[in-house]
């Protein structure tokens, strides 16, 4: 096989995620949106729907576990009646041996009791976009008069939990939110919000992230992080962050074992537009445009199977350079067995070329984390050896971010040698205490 012919491990995909876009349109208009359509009204019809699933479930490349997000404008601007005939559509689509589960991110303005009962009735995953308290949250989250939208967003939030509706919220960081931990964490405590994420404002498209742009980012979300993690254990309000917790398992896993990443495997992750264009790999590459990819459109769902989507031109071209930039990743990063080769569309919008490694995207949502997972490690390994009266250990944790050549003692033993992130020097007296100590963040 050439090394430009996209394959899994396997010697084909195996199809995890696939991301719909309902409508690009969005009801509000974020000062960070990368999206290019936003105002775009149309919408994806049942009919395109029926022949986008035609053709992933006949291509026989569905994992066991499929995951289906609606995304990319406001998905809620559509009726609740438009899901109810997707989703049966789907349903009765769907072969024996797939569990099947929906997803949807919405900004919670036109959330309603008859959305709360949808939500339940197909155990919809429900993520809320909302970045703090009004004044860290208005001033990006606007609507096209560039007024805030905190009043309507915190309304949605406060209808789901009357109608107990588990949620989770993502948390855009920007330069001022970064140096307000107390002030977040007791935002969502006093609004009963206990499962949060964190995106880092990024560089995408035409928006140009101020954050990334300052000074020294990854130690700024470092002490947020830390200072975050500590004061949620402390509270015992926050039972999950997505950033800690969601990391842990990457990182204590089975020797042996790899750690999947649906970015860069071809179909790992299917994104299909409003028309039925499809594209893979990251999501935020539908709707770019670049000639050298082919605007990243592999092919129709109304024209093309999977099997010559995955050989078409745009296909194998970024096949291709995205894993010259998992190789490179693998070559030049220990933390690679932790990510798995990052994320395509940061390579190209930070670095220019897919076919390249780090990224500051890399070092605040792959490195950041990992280093204080295993910084908190160091500290309670270090209580053990004191108290059975041991010498200190060698350090788990790198300082600085740093990607470093050093002796191959990582997680992941198949990376030919090249180093994975740190392994955990668990003592024989304490290897399940120390696991959940950390997942329980007592630091």
């Amino acid at each position: 096989m050439r090394p430009d012919t996209p394959s899994s491990s396997e010697g084909r995909p195996s199809i995890s995620i696939v991301v719909l876009q309902p409508t690009p349109f969005c009801n509000i208009d974020c000062r960070y949106c990368y999206l290019p359509e936003r105002s775009n009204k149309a919408v994806m019809h049942l009919g395109t729907i029926i022949a986008a699933f035609d053709r992933i479930f006949a291509s026989g490349w569905c994992s066991s576990h499929l995951t289906v997000i609606w995304h990319a404008g406001e998905p809620l601007v559509l009726p609740v009646s438009y899901y109810q005939a997707a989703f049966e559509a789907i349903a009765l689509m769907c072969p024996p041996g797939i569990e099947l589960r929906h997803s949807i991110q919405t900004n919670g303005m036109l959330l309603t009791p008859e959305w709360c009962d949808f939500i339940k009735q197909w155990q919809v995953g429900l993520g809320v976009s909302i970045d703090g308290p009004r004044h860290l949250h208005d001033a990006n989250r606007v609507n096209r008069a560039g007024k805030g939208t905190f009043d309507r967003t915190i309304a949605g939030i406060r209808l789901l939990r009357r109608e107990k509706v588990p949620f989770h919220v993502i948390s855009v960081l920007s330069a001022q939110s970064m140096h307000s931990p107390e002030e977040l964490l007791d935002f969502y405590v006093s609004e009963g919000i206990d499962d949060v994420c964190f995106n880092v404002e990024e560089s995408e498209g035409t928006h140009i992230s101020g954050l990334l742009s300052s000074k020294d980012p990854a130690a700024s979300f470092y002490h947020f992080l830390d200072r975050f993690w500590t004061l949620s254990r402390q509270s015992s309000q926050i039972h999950f962050i997505r950033e800690i917790d969601g990391m842990i398992s990457r990182i204590f896993r089975p020797e042996g074992t790899s750690v999947d990443n649906s970015q860069v495997d071809p179909f790992g992750m299917i994104n299909i537009d409003c028309h039925g264009n499809v594209s893979s790999f990251s999501p935020e590459l539908l709707g770019y445009k670049n000639a050298d990819y082919h605007d990243f459109i592999v092919g129709n769902v109304f024209h093309d199977s999977l099997a010559d989507m995955l050989q078409s031109p745009a296909m194998r071209a970024m096949a291709r350079d995205i894993s010259a930039g998992v190789d490179l990743c693998r070559q030049e990063c220990e933390y690679f067995s932790v990510c798995g080769g990052g994320a395509p569309v940061n390579k190209l919008t930070e670095n220019g070329s897919f076919a390249t490694s780090r990224t500051q995207f890399c070092r605040l949502i792959q490195i950041v984390p990992t280093d204080l997972i295993l910084s908190a490690l160091d500290r309670i390994e270090a209580e053990f050896d004191a108290a059975a009266g041991r010498p200190p250990r060698e350090s788990n944790s790198t300082p600085e971010y740093q990607f470093k050549n050093t002796k191959s003692n990582g997680l992941d033993v198949s990376t030919g040698g090249v180093p994975a992130a740190p392994a955990p020097s668990f003592g024989p007296d304490s290897p399940d205490i120390l696991l959940h100590q950390i997942q329980r963040g007592l630091r």
